[in-house]
């Protein structure tokens, strides 16, 4: 199917599953208030099952119409762009990979709020440089961008769940005065998958920084610390 008809067949077929009573909830739980983090955010009202649901229904997306449909104002257009694109990424050729990879960073102004960023950031992001430098983490993890420093931290999973810890705690230790509650609590996320693997790490760069860590950080950290040692952390 040419570009030109593919992508209007794909917001139709997003539209035909829209509910406005899911889409009032949405708008709330996301934050898309005035001063809010996901200010100006339009909701379709679709769950994230049935926006998979539809990625299966157009197995053969090319990345033109992964980026035209990643510009949409609507939220969940912007979801299916990025599961389109993991595709692009975990079924291509290096070609593929790589073109995939530098999409998703040049469009990161589209990629806006976190759940986009948690469900496509470790895949593309972080599985594209688990083999690469990863100094670009370290640009994006000083972006004044709220989003684009969540992306790099929430890329490690891709290492931590490879026992890679690294870079995970050192983009850590960049954040500790971030003043964004989004970040303290992606950081915490990705410092207690790293304690889900090896404690003593985590305890380690807790020891060093716990006294001065946000204590949402911390807390989402600690979570899943014995009650008498996440308590111990907590009186710090």
């Amino acid at each position: 199917m040419k570009r030109t008809a593919l992508l209007p067949e794909i917001q139709s077929r997003l539209r035909s599953l829209a509910s406005p009573e899911t889409a009032h909830i949405q708008q709330g739980f996301f934050k898309t208030g005035p001063g809010q983090y996901g200010e100006g955010d339009v909701f379709l009202g679709i769950t994230v099952p049935l926006i998979r649901a539809v990625a299966k229904e157009f197995p053969s997306v090319d990345l033109d119409v992964t980026v035209d449909l990643l510009h949409s104002p609507l939220h969940e257009e912007r979801l299916l762009a990025l599961l389109f694109l993991m595709r692009h990424f975990t079924t291509g050729n290096t070609h593929e990979r790589q073109s995939a990879y530098h999409a998703y960073l040049a469009n990161s102004a589209w990629i806006n709020n976190w759940d986009l960023v948690d469900i496509s950031a470790p895949h593309v992001i972080g599985g594209y440089l688990a083999n690469q430098d990863r100094a670009p983490l370290y640009r994006l993890v000083r972006s004044p961008g709220l989003w684009e420093r969540r992306i790099a931290m929430v890329a490690t999973l891709h290492f931590i769940r490879r026992n890679d810890f690294d870079d995970t705690l050192q983009l850590a230790e960049h954040l500790l005065q971030d003043r964004q509650d989004l970040i303290h609590k992606a950081t915490g996320w990705m410092l207690r998958e790293v304690g889900k693997r090896n404690q003593a790490r985590l305890e380690n760069f807790l020891d060093q920084h716990g006294t001065s860590m946000p204590r949402t950080m911390l807390r989402y950290a600690i979570e899943r610390f014995p009650e008498t040692l996440r308590q111990a952390y907590l009186k710090r």
